[in-house]
């Protein structure tokens, strides 16, 4: 049987890259899958397609986790799409690029309300449908090697995700005697969309794969295997805990 049969899931901002990988990977485990993008676009057609394909079922929801009111709504769009909700993947996330003394108000708000808000609120959602329910649960949270090391010209972004790191460390704390359990996946260099720029850059690429151990960029379905293992009970024992999908990159790092 598979590992995730007749649990149901939501993972935000699953219309391409890890997001898309995550959702084909939890249906693939048997999950009943919400994906979610702000809108039903192609990608979504073709998401919802690949995994009736291998026999999964997945609805979507459109829904833009920037605010508060939107995760708590996208949340509870999902409950009551798929009757409960076991696991939550909080993978929706955005970037700008600006040096320092260059961000704005505006893009330092746009970024903490997707990576860190939306996490927030959306969570909290996910929290009391569970208690009353009285059902355990299990959150995934996307973050970032940017975590733990620096990314010049990404200041707001790397204070988003190294916050996202103590929140599920708070909350690894707060939820278990709930049966919550909350961790963090944090990407390296993975070839995705966002990166595409970077990949055709033969130079840059070298660079940048000079820095990691494995001497590549990673897949969204090797970040989705830790995602998948991590919302199934063979982690029952984890709480609270990054998990590094970046080919050794941490811990060997310097800029370029």
């Amino acid at each position: 049987m598979a590992r995730l049969t007749g649990k149901t899931a939501l993972v935000t901002g699953s219309t391409q890259g890890i997001g898309a990988a995550c959702a084909l990977r939890l249906a693939t485990e048997g999950a009943h899958v919400a994906l979610n993008g702000r809108h039903r676009d192609e990608r979504a057609e073709n998401l919802l397609a690949d995994i009736a394909a291998i026999g999964g079922t997945a609805t979507f929801i459109e829904a833009d986790i920037g605010s508060a009111q939107g995760a708590i709504a996208l949340v509870g769009q999902a409950v009551l799409t798929l009757g409960r909700l076991d696991i939550l993947v909080n993978n929706a996330g955005m970037e700008r690029n600006a040096s320092f003394w260059d961000v704005t108000e505006e893009d330092y708000d746009a970024v903490m309300n997707v990576n860190l808000k939306g996490v927030f609120f959306g969570t909290q959602a996910f929290v009391r449908q569970c208690r009353a329910t009285g059902r355990p649960g299990a959150v995934v949270n996307m973050s970032s090697v940017h975590e733990e090391i620096a990314f010049p010209h990404f200041a707001a972004y790397c204070a988003s995700k190294g916050a996202l790191r103590m929140l599920t460390r708070n909350l690894a704390t707060e939820l278990a005697p709930l049966g919550i359990r909350i961790n963090n996946v944090a990407p390296g260099a993975i070839a995705t969309p966002i990166n595409a720029k970077l990949m055709a850059d033969k130079a840059q690429l070298a660079k940048v794969t000079a820095n990691i151990p494995l001497q590549r960029m990673g897949t969204p379905e090797e970040v989705a295997a830790v995602v998948a293992f991590l919302a199934s009970d063979d982690a029952a024992y984890v709480t609270g805990s990054t998990y590094s999908v970046d080919g050794g990159l941490t811990y060997s790092y310097t800029e370029q």
